[in-house]
């Protein structure tokens, strides 16, 4: 069977849509209409929030909703901005993370998607040392990994410039150092460019990849649990994170890419298309869907 492909529905809320976001009915019914195989769910308002959902008779609606526009559930993308890991208990973080990790289970959803929140300086402001930093971190996921494991669920994590904890070799290690098989990585193709190849938002020493984001999948072998498609011009979003540019808006070769990233061991079946930030995201989900489409039909037979 072929891969399926979803996308982030945080695309239609964050940045520029943030005053003015579509509705999660509004973009089920679009890409319904385009013919999408999932979606990638925003843990964030106004889509779908633990507290948008409360109870399993919601989610189960909410489940129904999704399978009558014939679209799976490929990961939900959970709001941990109130339990930043490098400096929150671990029992109020295992709490937060319980509440989502619920939703996931009741929905059906496959995987949970975590970050440090942290922004990338968060050390070298003083407002925590490294190793505690870097313990505690993996001390969170470590537990997080485990009760995801026990409910059936990937727990992966997505690296990238805006955040602590941003050069290769940290990622590696943070695997090593959660050292749980449940615990993997979320490959977003602009952020292992920006992060490989520009080094973008790094505190310094500053850290390059001979080779880019193709030889950053490569350190990641049986460890890529999730991936995000997107292309990348080199730039930041608002100085902040990534700028997702659209396919062929940028500089990435996802003909050397894609063979990359399964030869890195990549199997499972969703590829998820990002355009987090974009400015008219709504207006390119149609050409991305056509993109991958290509990319599927070259390499996700």
């Amino acid at each position: 069977m072929g891969k399926k492909i979803a996308i982030g529905s945080w695309a239609y809320c964050f940045g520029p849509y943030s005053k003015n976001p579509v509705g999660l009915d509004e973009t089920i019914q679009k890409l319904k209409e385009l013919k999408f195989d999932g979606i990638e769910l925003c843990g964030f308002p106004p889509h779908a929030t633990p507290e948008a959902f409360p109870n399993k008779a919601s989610r189960k609606a909410l489940k129904a909703k999704l399978a009558d526009a014939g679209l799976g559930i490929a990961g939900y993308a959970a709001n941990f901005m109130e339990v930043p890991p490098a400096v929150t208990p671990k029992a109020k973080y295992e709490r937060v993370f319980k509440k989502n990790l619920t939703l996931c289970k009741d929905l059906g959803c496959p995987k949970i998607r975590v970050d440090t929140v942290s922004g990338p300086f968060f050390v070298a402001e003083g407002k925590a040392d490294y190793a505690t930093a870097f313990k505690n971190t993996a001390a969170a996921w470590a537990s997080g990994a485990k009760m995801a494991a026990d409910a059936g669920i990937k727990l992966v994590w997505e690296f990238e410039p805006g955040f602590l904890f941003n050069k290769p070799s940290e990622v590696v290690k943070m695997i090593d150092a959660v050292n749980h098989p449940n615990f993997t990585i979320l490959f977003d193709t602009c952020h292992a460019h920006m992060c490989a190849v520009v080094a973008a938002r790094q505190p310094e020493p500053k850290e390059k990849l001979k080779g880019g984001a193709v030889a950053f999948a490569g350190l990641l072998k049986g460890k890529i649990g999730h991936i995000h498609l997107i292309d990348s011009d080199n730039t930041l979003h608002d100085n902040e994170t990534s700028t997702h540019a659209p396919f062929g808006q940028g500089v990435l070769n996802f003909d050397k890419l894609m063979p990359a990233i399964l030869k890195a061991g990549y199997t499972d079946e969703w590829w998820s298309v990002d355009l987090c930030f974009w400015p008219k995201a709504w207006e390119v989900t149609a050409k991305a869907k056509k993109v991958l489409d290509g990319l599927r039909e070259k390499y996700g037979k």
